[in-house]
């Protein structure tokens, strides 16, 4: 009964420490740091642990013994092998191994005895190492379109695990597609550390478009990634540009550059230019220049490929001129009077604008000198532009006649002091002015059109005849005035008045003796008429007799209002 109940009692304690084992709990370390391994995690507290010991399982369920620890004293290294100099433990029963390498990838287990208890905590840990760096190698010269060639190894040196490597275009991942992008990934353990070298290859077939494209490569979920490169791109030409400079308009004299531009890669180096049937062949360049062009140069011009003469450009190309030839021109002198004919010839590439201008003033349309006058004379400018050219030309014309008086007459000053005699001329060039008498001279207006006006001042004490002489190297002329004396006209001035005043009261005593013959006449007029009307009452006579006397009573009285009028 007895040994019943022993067996039963040790079965109870081996179900309860079975019971007390935890599941394994990974952790991972880095590699050649210390590495960390804590026991029950704070489940069971310090004061209540008697005895804790830490062991890792060697492989095959063989334990391994590292260290021990009895409350209230030091901690005992049992191990015998590489941990003896790598296992510590700290306060807080943790297992602290230096220098974690990928061996330490196994199970440790803390053992914690409290009391009549076993607790079991097994761990299990894991070792990583980032890679050094990620670097790309035997990267290819070129890239050849439509053909897979190798772009290169991207290298993860000494990982653990292994690193995953994507390959990146322009910031975009590519993946394997079995046509024009193949991966291929290959991994190898290095047998004293144990860690991993992975190695892609990437194997591309470029297309034209791939031209200045960044490639690299990147490890999956780590801030790694090797640096950008990027490769030339070689294709055959498919098209050829013939590209002319000026761009916009080519003048006479200008240089004309012509540039065989190919889209191929490497571009061609010689080309052939076709100048108006001269063909010239160029190498280690693309361009060739025609200096100080002349408008014989305008036509057709091609480009080609000295290996390929089928593959051409061409363009037509014209060259702006301009000439121009005005007649007469210089300095032209002509008479008032006579016309001038202009001529203005025009040989250009195009269409030509016209404009005049005369003394820098802008003109509404050419000129036509029929008839010259003075206001003709000036500067005459004709502006002529076809496209980015311009041409001028122009004439100084200078119209002259002989001078000549045109007016001259007299007026009394205000304050009746003096006469101004003004004498007005033209000519050209400019006349002369002089007087046959002496007085003050009051100006000279500006010489303008061919005329000028000239005053004087004078004082005359008698009646006199004053000349105005014009001069100019063409001829002269002259023109008299009479000028009366101020006296004697001051006196005929009064005279006037008291013949005037004598007069005035001749026409008023005439009007006022009209009036009263007037009122006269109409009074008996109508005395008559009434004695008339009672006579013919009184006599039975018939009214229309009198008709007559009273038509002309009527007619005398109208002819007399009439005078009285005057």
């Amino acid at each position: 009964m007895h040994l019943l109940s022993a067996g039963y009692a040790s079965a109870l304690l081996l179900i309860a420490l079975l019971s007390q084992v935890t599941s394994l709990e990974p952790i991972i370390g880095q590699y050649g740091e210390m590495l960390k391994i804590p026991c029950n995690s704070g489940a069971i507290k310090a004061e209540d642990i008697a005895i804790t010991k830490w062991k890792y399982d060697k492989g095959d369920g063989v334990p391994g013994y590292l260290l021990v620890k009895q409350k209230n004293q030091n901690v005992s290294i049992s191990a015998t092998d590489e941990y003896k100099v790598r296992v510590s433990m700290d306060k807080n029963s943790s297992l602290l191994i230096s220098a974690a390498k990928l061996s330490d990838q196994r199970t440790f287990t803390c053992m914690v005895v409290t009391g009549g208890d076993v607790f079991e905590y097994p761990v299990n840990v894991l070792i990583h190492k980032l890679p050094a760096k990620l670097e790309i190698s035997g990267e290819a010269e070129e890239l050849e379109i439509g053909r897979l060639t190798k772009l290169g190894n991207c290298v993860a040196k000494d990982a653990n695990p292994p690193a995953n490597i994507t390959w990146f275009k322009n910031n975009k991942p590519l993946e394997a597609d079995g046509k024009g992008i193949s991966i291929k990934v290959s991994v190898v353990v290095e047998s004293s550390t144990g860690l991993s070298t992975t190695t892609s290859t990437l194997e591309y077939s470029a297309m034209k478009e791939d031209t200045g494209a960044r490639f690299k490569c990147r490890a999956d979920g780590l801030p790694l990634e090797s640096s950008s490169m990027n490769f030339t791109i070689t294709y055959s030409t498919e098209n050829i540009m013939l590209e002319v400079s000026p761009q916009k308009e080519l003048k006479e004299g200008d240089n004309l550059t012509l540039k065989c531009v190919a889209d191929g890669n490497p571009a061609p180096t010689s080309f052939n230019f076709h100048l108006k049937g001269e063909l010239v062949t160029v190498e280690n360049t693309d361009t060739y220049t025609i200096a100080n062009v002349s408008r014989d140069a305008t036509g057709e011009y091609k480009c080609s490929l000295t290996d390929d003469t089928s593959m051409e450009a061409t363009r037509n190309i014209t060259v702006t001129y301009l000439d121009i030839n005005l007649s007469p021109s210089g300095n032209i002198v002509k008479r008032a009077g006579e016309a001038l004919n202009l001529s203005l010839q025009i040989d250009s590439s195009g269409k030509a604008e016209v404009s005049w201008t005369k003394n820098n003033a802008k003109l509404g349309k050419q000129p036509n000198f029929t008839k010259l006058g003075y206001s003709d004379s000036g500067r005459y400018e004709w502006t002529v532009t076809v496209g980015h050219i311009t041409r001028t030309a122009s004439f100084d014309l200078t119209v002259e006649g002989p001078a000549v008086v045109k007016s001259l007459f007299k007026n009394r000053s205000n304050d009746g002091q003096h006469k101004v005699l003004t004498c007005e001329a033209e000519g050209s060039p400019k006349p002369a002015v002089s007087w046959s008498i002496n007085g003050t001279v009051l100006g000279e207006s500006p010489f303008v059109n061919g005329k000028i006006t000239h005053k004087i001042k004078v004082v005359p004490s008698a009646n006199l005849t004053v000349h105005c002489t014009v001069t100019n190297r063409l001829g002269n002329d002259s023109r008299a005035i009479n000028v009366s004396s101020l006296i004697e006209e001051v006196r005929m001035d009064k005279q006037d008045q008291s013949e005037d005043s004598d007069q005035t009261r001749l026409v008023v005593g005439v009007i006022v003796g009209l009036l009263i013959a007037t009122l006269v006449i109409g009074l008996a007029y109508w005395v008559y008429s009434k004695k008339s009307k009672q006579g013919s009452w009184k006599t039975g006579e018939k009214e229309c007799g009198s008709s007559e006397e009273e038509k002309k009573l009527e007619e005398k009285v109208e002819e007399n209002s009439q005078k009285a009028e005057v």
